[in-house]
């Protein structure tokens, strides 16, 4: 049956209505007819087209050969698609290509001329989708092939379907030779002969141990040797079936510095205990001892002065001062001892009092003043440690002071994150090529006779500071006085 309205209407008019680009040629390659999809698919106004031949519509670099292409098609005109899978390009009036799809058919006009319908389609968009497609391909095998930890996909039954080149040489494996047998293989005894029913009861719950968290297990290579490592599995699906990638890494290196920093740390434990276990020997069966030699030094000086030529009495000073500074020795080595070892209670701690403790226990003789900045802050920290720090620098100020006008002054700036502290004198000034040596254990530029100093003090300063993430330090120059420099945190965690 015919619909006579549609009957009437010219063929014009059915392909100016379709949405398709398509265009009709001669036997001789010009073009009768181009609707408006394929004019504009082209760039080219109405009926501008027509009479053209259809190689317009082609880059130049194909033309000659379409040419012969044309003829051999007339020879035996049949419906197909074009260029039989080769890539096809059509030109736009402007010159710029893109690619097309194209579907011939066979057509002969009322009045008995061959010709030939084309259909052409832009796939210029699905083009592009297929070439970031190939892209996201190409750089996801790069990465599966030069990963340093080891990748392993599985399907749903735990058969094994690749191994990049890191887990063929994590196991011994490879890929072909363990294609499609189960992953159990892969690991050591029982959670080899538990593998399945972990899977089989995860298809049927959905219930997760390890799928999508990650954990540490045990892998077997093909030597037999077992090892350590992290796995983390991901589930994907594909074309409607489940697949599980596994991401293995070799923690045998981690795991024997794990175990070597434990044997440290046990040994660390032993000789602080050790140390613990000294502090107690010589705080009590040194000292014990000493305080009596002490006794006796000052019965003897004082009961027996007048049978002591100056010479005894010089002798038995600088014997009496000794026994003091063994005393104090012992006690600053008590304290350097404990620094750290320790965890101490952190509060807030007001300066300004402390430094006024400090000056008050320090008594600086006549004609050295202590000066204190007003409005010092509030820190975090330990008071006893933060008066061990403040009283060795001032003393060590006073205790070097070489002049009658003395002058020690501690100050305090705001830098940000952290408190910057000095504690300056007018003193003698150290030469630049002692500033490390001072903060080392025993070390003292004076000698101990004319200054009594056990060498303790400014390592006790460092070692405080530094637990407390701050820096110390000294600026100097003979004659010119010193400045002792430390910084506090703020944040004390």
């Amino acid at each position: 049956m015919q619909n006579p309205p549609i009957a009437d209407q010219s063929l014009a008019w059915l392909l100016a209505s379709a949405t398709d680009p398509v265009i009709i040629v001669d036997r001789a390659g010009l073009i009768a007819l181009a609707n408006p999809a394929l004019e504009a698919l082209f760039g080219y106004a109405q009926q501008q087209l027509q009479g053209l031949p259809v190689e317009t519509l082609i880059p130049e670099r194909f033309r000659r050969g379409h040419e012969a292409l044309r003829e051999g098609y007339s020879a035996q005109p049949h419906p197909r698609v074009m260029g039989a899978g080769a890539a096809l390009f059509g030109r736009h009036r402007e010159g710029r290509e893109f690619p097309v799809e194209v579907s011939l058919s066979p057509l002969r006009s009322p009045d008995g001329q061959d010709m030939v319908m084309a259909t052409v389609h832009d796939v210029s968009a699905r083009k592009a989708a297929e070439r970031a497609l190939e892209e996201s391909e190409a750089r996801m095998r790069a990465v599966f092939e030069t990963a340093v930890d080891a990748i392993i996909t599985i399907d749903e039954h735990g058969a094994l379907e690749r191994l990049n080149p890191a887990a063929e040489r994590m196991f011994g494996y490879r890929e072909d030779e363990v294609a499609g047998r189960n992953i159990s293989m892969l690991m050591p005894e029982p959670h080899r002969s538990a593998h399945d029913g972990y899977l089989a009861h995860y298809l049927a719950t959905g219930e997760k141990r390890i799928i999508g968290k990650g954990r540490e297990v045990q892998g077997m290579r093909r030597d037999g040797s077992v090892f350590p490592m992290d796995l983390s599995v991901a589930e994907m699906t594909l074309g409607g079936k489940r697949m599980f990638t596994g991401l293995v890494r070799d923690i045998t290196e981690r795991k024997q510095s794990e175990q070597k920093t434990q044997q440290l740390l046990q040994e660390l434990s032993s000789a602080n205990e050790e140390l613990t276990n000294f502090a107690y020997v010589v705080s009590h069966d040194l000292k014990a001892p000493l305080r009596g030699i002490g006794s006796l030094a000052d019965w003897l000086a004082t009961d027996y002065a007048e049978q002591f030529n100056d010479e005894g009495k010089e002798h038995m000073r600088l014997l009496i001062n000794r026994v003091h500074r063994m005393g104090a020795l012992i006690d600053g080595i008590l304290q350097y001892s404990r620094v750290g070892r320790v965890r101490e209670a952190v509060c807030p701690v007001d300066l300004n009092r402390v430094l006024a403790e400090v000056v008050d226990l320090l008594a600086p003789p006549p004609g050295i003043v202590v000066d204190i900045a007003p409005g010092l802050p509030t820190v975090a920290g330990e008071p006893t440690r933060l008066q061990q720090v403040f009283h060795n620098l001032i003393s060590n100020a006073i205790k070097y002071m070489d002049r009658p006008d003395g002058r020690v002054s501690v100050g305090c700036a705001d830098e940000g994150s952290h408190w910057r502290f000095a504690v300056a004198d007018n003193g003698p000034g150290i030469e630049p090529r002692h500033f490390d040596r001072i903060f080392q254990l025993f070390q003292t530029l004076a000698p101990r006779d004319r200054v009594e100093s056990t060498g303790v003090g400014l390592a006790l300063v460092k070692k405080i500071v530094e637990m407390y993430r701050g820096r110390v330090w000294v600026e100097s120059a003979p004659g010119a006085g010193a400045t002792f420099y430390f910084t506090w945190p703020k944040d004390s965690r």
